[in-house]
């Protein structure tokens, strides 16, 4: 595989290996695309697991398993300790 850099990127390589960072170029670049590789995995995870957590809230609202917007904020609120406005005199 051959992999061509403008002259400002390939500098910047140089400078990074010649920094001592890297011992070559080429574990400079492997590093790079291995950590592009492991954020895009992560990424999908993550889009995995958020699609799973939607299907299962579709599933309980099919089902019927669901709470009034006010009752669950009323929840949270206690759950914080703060006071519920609407219920102030």
């Amino acid at each position: 595989m051959t992999v061509t850099l403008t002259r400002e990127l390939e500098q910047y390589v140089r400078d990074k290996v010649r920094a001592g960072a890297f011992a070559t170029p080429s574990e400079y670049i492997r590093d790079l695309v291995r950590e592009r590789y492991l954020a895009e995995q992560d990424h999908e995870a993550k889009l995995r697991a958020l699609d799973s957590a939607l299907a299962a809230g579709i599933a309980d609202a099919e089902a019927g398993r669901v709470v009034p917007v006010q009752d669950a904020f009323a929840r949270i609120r206690a759950a914080l300790g703060m006071v519920d406005e609407s219920k102030r005199p």
